[in-house]
């Protein structure tokens, strides 16, 4: 049986994110040491860890059949690669930085300026998009430094907190894009894989829709019911069960994270009492 041949980074964060998602998608990987590759002992697939600028280039040319990577390494290489799916982690901002102490008068500050950056394809479309002419400076690393040692007057590159420009005695002063971990795929896959790939975006959608929902238990009146119901509809309805108190009943349902607090005061108002939150480890549709 073929293995689909999965390309991630093989080392730092993102890596760990992916492996992780593996892991929650039931995939159990075969050797305890990260080495060139690794096949998992319990689905059809292999691992291969690559650098990942690299990774565009080797799915492309079906080295590997898809891969895991920061959409921002897929727009600077511009491979004929398909962005699969969207996994929801390592989101970042990709933006302009200059000096601290210099005054920033918006876009038109950068013209005729050179700007430092290990992106030279991504920050050359957004500026001939500004009609703007800027000299890029292509490094490979430590671009924040490069004010600081009178290569640029200004970065481009990835930000997190800010604080490594902050140390670096910079600001950011343009969002440009924003960018998250995502799953690229080579677009002739076979039969085989291409069945393998649905099993497996399958087993990631899954874990995705627990990530983003809580399950919810919580006793309410009789009377509330319909309310709570219009409140909280669950995948397709909330559960209710009566409890030993006349006139009482649990109710069951699933909640998305991001609105619990924005509904939990209407749920009090309505009798709700003993509320409890439950993480939700897998949620199939």
């Amino acid at each position: 049986m073929s293995k689909l041949k999965i390309a991630i980074q093989k080392n730092g964060r993102l890596s760990e994110k992916s492996l992780q998602l593996l892991k929650e998608c039931g995939i159990k990987l075969s050797n305890g040491e990260r080495r060139l590759k690794t096949t998992s002992s319990n689905f059809p697939i292999e691992i291969l860890f690559l650098r990942d600028d690299d990774i565009p280039q080797y799915v492309e040319q079906g080295v590997a059949d898809v891969g895991i990577l920061g959409e921002n390494e897929v727009w600077e290489k511009d491979k004929n690669v398909v962005i699969t799916k969207k996994l929801g982690f390592a989101n970042c901002r990709l933006s302009l930085a200059i000096p601290k102490d210099v005054q920033y008068t918006g876009l038109s500050y950068f013209n005729q300026k050179k700007v430092a950056t290990s992106y030279p394809g991504i920050l050359d479309k957004f500026f001939k998009q500004n009609n703007l002419e800027v000299e890029i400076e292509t490094i490979g690393g430590s671009v924040e430094i490069a004010p600081g040692i009178g290569l640029a007057d200004a970065i481009f590159d990835i930000v997190s907190t800010g604080s490594t420009l902050q140390i670096n005695g910079l600001k950011e002063v343009e969002l440009v894009t924003t960018s998250e971990a995502v799953l690229i795929s080579n677009p002739n896959l076979d039969a085989e894989k291409q069945e393998i790939l649905e099993r497996l975006l399958f087993r990631i959608q899954s874990v995705r829709n627990a990530a983003e929902n809580k399950y919810i238990l919580l006793n309410a009146p009789n009377e509330s019911i319909e309310k709570i119901s219009n409140i909280l509809p669950g995948m397709k309805s909330p559960t209710v069960l009566p409890l030993i108190e006349p006139g009482w009943s649990s109710i069951h349902s699933v909640v998305k994270e991001d609105e619990f607090w924005d509904i939990i005061d209407q749920l009090k108002a309505l009798g709700a009492e003993g509320i409890l939150i439950i993480n939700v480890e897998k949620m199939i549709l």
